[in-house]
């Protein structure tokens, strides 16, 4: 009886499996027939990759209209707005299929970073570097530049639900000299982040979209959501040195970054209270990065409390 009840249950397991394993195998081909093109053909590619998926994934093309439409208005070209954030969403993911250590030398040479005096001034602290970023421009290529001007990076993965995919992501991420955390229940995130700030490290933890639901309420562009906490709350409670970074695509297979004065924890009577009132100045500063290339901001699900009751 208990074989027959092992059997029903690798029977039921079987497709979850199958599914881990396409899915597995679809990210190695791409990563394979990707890494065997010229640079400029794997941008271009990407690109028309993207802008075609536009078409396909209609309910997240409607999300980027509406993100779209809170950082420039709506105006006649919204629709050729959304559909760029599409396409260099695509040119993100052909260069991430297409990144290999053979690479690394021209990729930092296609790279300009602005204000890298702050990198280093922040390092020489002692006290450990938190870096905020949206979702902009190519993260991989920016752990790069950051870990070849001696600031070696520690982020948080979203866990995918897929181990093979994941386990693909953080050897791809190591790669590119970028150290991973897995964010997953029982996980020991908030520790490891920490550890490394304690040793005067560094962490970048993306800062524009609250994928856990339990963020901090602020205004962000003209509307009330909730913002992640964990990139002020750590600066607030280690004395991290907070930075802001843009991260964009430049011209060509060039990638620009641009790293902003460090962010000051305002006053408060209590943590909570200086954390909430810290949320809310980074979500102006991110506001002011994205607005820089709002095209470029490839976040395409729902983010406030409106486009859920929407969607």
């Amino acid at each position: 009886m208990a074989d027959g009840r092992a059997a029903v249950r690798s029977d039921l397991e079987t497709p979850g499996v199958v599914r881990e394993a396409l899915g597995y195998y679809a990210y190695r081909f791409l990563s394979g027939a990707f890494g065997l093109l010229p640079a400029g053909v794997v941008r271009r590619v990407g690109f028309g990759l993207g802008w075609l998926g536009s078409f396909i994934a209609r309910d997240r093309f409607r999300m980027a209209q509406r993100h779209q439409a809170r950082v420039g208005g709506e105006g006649p070209d919204l629709r050729r707005r959304a559909r760029l954030v599409f396409a260099h969403y695509g040119r993100y993911w052909a260069e991430t299929f297409w990144l290999r250590p053979r690479r690394h030398h021209s990729i930092l040479e296609r790279t300009t970073l602005e204000g890298v005096e702050r990198l280093h001034a922040a390092i020489a602290t002692g006290r450990g570097v938190i870096v905020a970023l949206p979702h902009t421009g190519n993260w991989e290529v920016a752990g790069l530049r950051a870990a070849a001007e001696g600031a070696r990076v520690l982020a948080v993965a979203e866990d995918l639900g897929n181990q093979r995919i994941v386990d693909w992501f953080v050897a791809m991420r190591n790669m590119m000299d970028i150290d991973i955390v897995i964010a997953r229940k029982g996980g020991r995130v908030t520790r490891d982040l920490l550890e490394r700030l304690g040793a005067g490290g560094v962490i970048a933890l993306l800062a524009d979209r609250d994928v856990t639901g339990r963020g901090v309420e602020a205004e962000f562009f003209g509307e009330i959501t909730t913002m992640p906490a964990g990139p002020v709350a750590l600066a607030d409670r280690t004395g991290a040195v907070l930075l802001p970074v843009g991260i964009y695509f430049g011209a060509g297979d060039h990638h620009r970054f641009v790293i902003h004065p460090a962010m000051g924890i305002p006053a408060g009577d209590t943590a909570e209270e200086r954390v909430r009132l810290g949320v809310a100045k980074l979500a102006g500063i991110l506001e002011e990065i994205i607005r820089v290339a709002p095209e470029q901001w490839h976040l395409i699900v729902p983010n406030w409390a409106s486009d859920r009751a929407s969607s």
